[in-house]
This record gives structure tokens, C-alpha cells and sequence, in this order.
């Protein structure tokens, strides 16, 4: 496997680099504190091209590959984790199912607005009482006069109160179990259709957060993606494309802990010589340093494989697993490196923490991945 990156791997990397640099970061501090989503962010980044990922250009996508697709996430992800949220529910969830999944006018309809920035997509699959059970929800979707009728409550969705396209899951047949349920597309103006944001977070504060309630929300018969009874199929392999960009944004992480630590500790002095040289503070700035590569190692190996077109799974769960764990590991040790100033929103890695958390939660936690892991390995499911 050549990890040598091409021309165009290499100018999506700067592009997202001088995009993070100008646009992302000097505001992360200011959203993160005021709980404000930057949504004039994220129409910068669709105008500048950076949410076409790998959608086709036919589509009004930028063709990325997936390593360039993953650099991106790097990116945004070392700048800002609220910003990086959003863009992978955007790119890996919402117009990935719909490029896989939808029909040819929902892709010509909703794909080229997405990949502009001009329409905000969520993703909506957890409930409050389906979380790591995704076969567990309780959404309804009853036939009725050539349409459907939607009921139910969603929870903990990201862009849930700012998206105007919400990919739905309910249950269509309750008695079929993985086999009765389906996916909407469903426009958030729909009637029967509210959202409640969701406040108070720990991290990810600029991100938007929310949840769904479908009241007698009646949608057309078009808004059907796929066919009945695909619903588990299509969720379970958008997580996927999801695990894969949360993958890529701890990377983003644990690369800013590197580059935060190793200014600091350069520059700070103390006992009469530089923090640096102190052998338990590189202790800890090896440790993050050999975690930075191993995760990415791991992500562009899932990247190589999707390039292929060859089932990814395995390798996605373990980059996310681990990428996840050690952006954690690598947040901690960054803060006990900058001390007592490290407790502070003075330098970043206090969000760096708070962010990377949720990361070993969302899009499957970190035990669900190993006992995905573990499937693929042994050939028995641990769960059903």
C-alpha cells in the first residue's frame, strides 16, 4: 500500500488546511463558549467547494477519493470538532444515502443544494429508546392515500434543528422486525414536523444538536429512499461512512494535541530549562505522537478499501475504536502537559478533550465497535 499522497489528495489538504486556518479556527473559541452554531461557516465551506466529498460531479459533488475525503476531516477536525460534525453527518450520512439509495430525481433534486451548503441535511435513526439497538425504534410509517404518514420521536441529532432534509427511519411493519422498517427523505417545513435543540452539552457545543417529533407528518410516496424493508440495511451501512469521519476528525484531534503540546513545552520554561526536555512531559507527547500515526494509519487503510469498493467494516469499526480512545488519551495528557492553563479555554485542548469524548459515544460507542470487531473476527454475533 503506497501512502504517497497524489497532487490532488495533496491540494484538497491544503485547501482544507488554509480553510481551517482562515475560517474555523479563530472563531472555535467565541461558538464553543456562546453554544453558536456557525452556520455561515458552513455555507463558506460548500461555497468553497469543501462539502462535495465524494459525491460525483454530476451530482454537483467534488469527486474527492476517500483519502482525500479523510485529509479533509483531518483537517476541519484539528480546528474545530463542531465543525467537523456537522460537515460528516452532511457528506458521510446524508448525501452518501442519498447517492447510494435514492432515486435519480431525489439525487438531481437534493445532492447538487447539499454539496453547496445551500440545504442542511441530518441524519435521524436514534430514539430515546434505541440507541446502540438500531433495530429497536419505535417510529411508525403508516400507508395512507398514496403517501405516508410518519410518527414518532428521534434524539440526539446532529443538524436536527437546523437541517431542511431529514433522512428518516421508522417502522413500517412492527411484526416484520428487521424486515418492517424503511428510510424517508423528509423536507423539515412538512407539515406535523417540529424540533427541540438540544442545550448544555459537554462538547461539540457549536454544533447543532436536536430532537425530531413526526406528529401525523405526511410525506409523498416519493419520499421513500430504496424499498420497504431496507431501512436496517441502508442505516447500518450509512454508519459506516459516519464511523469513518468521526474516525478521521480524532486524527484531526489528536494532531492538534501534538502541534499544542509541542509549542507549549518549547516555550515554556521551568526549574530553569524548557518544559520539553523533562523526559515524563515527552513521555506524553510520544505516546500522543505514536497514537496520531497508528490512527491514521488505520483510517487511510479504511480509505484504500473504500477506494476499492470492497467491504470495509472491520477496518472502519477498529479505526474508529481507536482513534476515538486515543484522541481521549491524547486531550488528558495535553491538558496535564499545559497544566493548570491546559484547565482553562485559554488554549484548545480543554475542548479537545470535551469534544473527543462523545466521539468513543456517537456513531456506535466504543463497545459496540469491539463487539463488531469481534463478529468480524470470530464469525459470531455477540447481540442480535
Amino acid at each position: 500500500m503506497d501512502f504517497t499522497l497524489t497532487e490532488e489528495q495533496q491540494r484538497t489538504r491544503e485547501r482544507a488546511r488554509a480553510f481551517t486556518e482562515a475560517e474555523i479556527i479563530p472563531h472555535a473559541r467565541e461558538n464553543d463558549a456562546l453554544e453558536r452554531f456557525p452556520l455561515e461557516t458552513i455555507r463558506k465551506m460548500g461555497a468553497a467547494g469543501l462539502l462535495g466529498g465524494v459525491v460525483p460531479r454530476e451530482y454537483g459533488g467534488e469527486a474527492m477519493d476517500w483519502v482525500s475525503d479523510a485529509l479533509l476531516f483531518e483537517e476541519v477536525g484539528r480546528g474545530d470538532s463542531s465543525v467537523r460534525t456537522t460537515v460528516s453527518v452532511q457528506v458521510s450520512l446524508v448525501q452518501q444515502v442519498i447517492l447510494r439509495w435514492g432515486s435519480e430525481e431525489q439525487r438531481r433534486r437534493y445532492l447538487p443544494p447539499l454539496c453547496r451548503g445551500e440545504l442542511l441535511g441530518c441524519f435521524a435513526l436514534t430514539e430515546p429508546g434505541a440507541g446502540s439497538d438500531a433495530a429497536g425504534i419505535a417510529t411508525r410509517a403508516e400507508r395512507r392515500d398514496g403517501g405516508w404518514v410518519l410518527n414518532g420521536t428521534k434524539t440526539w441529532i446532529t443538524n436536527g434543528g437546523v437541517a431542511d432534509v431529514a433522512i428518516i427511519f421508522a417502522r413500517t411493519s412492527p411484526a416484520a422486525g428487521h424486515d418492517g422498517s424503511a428510510a424517508f427523505l423528509v423536507e423539515t417545513k412538512t407539515a406535523g414536523f417540529s424540533t427541540a435543540e438540544i442545550r448544555g452539552k459537554l462538547g461539540l457545543r457549536a454544533s447543532n444538536t436536536a430532537g425530531l417529533v413526526m406528529k401525523e407528518c405526511r410525506v409523498p410516496d416519493d419520499a421513500l429512499l430504496g424499498t420497504v424493508g431496507e431501512g436496517l440495511r441502508i442505516a447500518l451501512g450509512a454508519l459506516d461512512n459516519g464511523r469513518f469521519g468521526v474516525a478521521a476528525g480524532c486524527v484531526g484531534i489528536i494532531r492538534g494535541c501534538v502541534e499544542a503540546c509541542t509549542a507549549y513545552t518549547r516555550g515554556r520554561t521551568q526549574f530553569g530549562r524548557p518544559l520539553a526536555s523533562f523526559q515524563l512531559v515527552q513521555d506524553m507527547i510520544a505516546r500522543m505522537a505514536v497514537d496520531l500515526e497508528a490512527a491514521r494509519m488505520l483510517v487511510l487503510r479504511a480509505a484504500e478499501l473504500k477506494n476499492r469498493g470492497e467491504r470495509n467494516t472491520l477496518e472502519t469499526s477498529m479505526a474508529k475504536y481507536f482513534a476515538s480512545e486515543a484522541a481521549v488519551r491524547a486531550a488528558t495528557d495535553a491538558i496535564q502537559v499545559h497544566g493548570a492553563y491546559g484547565y482553562s479555554n485559554a488554549h484548545p485542548v480543554e475542548r479537545y478533550l470535551r469534544d473527543a469524548k462523545v466521539a468513543t459515544i456517537y456513531e456506535g460507542t466504543s463497545q459496540i465497535q469491539k463487539l463488531i470487531i469481534g463478529e468480524q473476527i470470530l464469525g459470531i454475533r455477540a447481540f442480535v
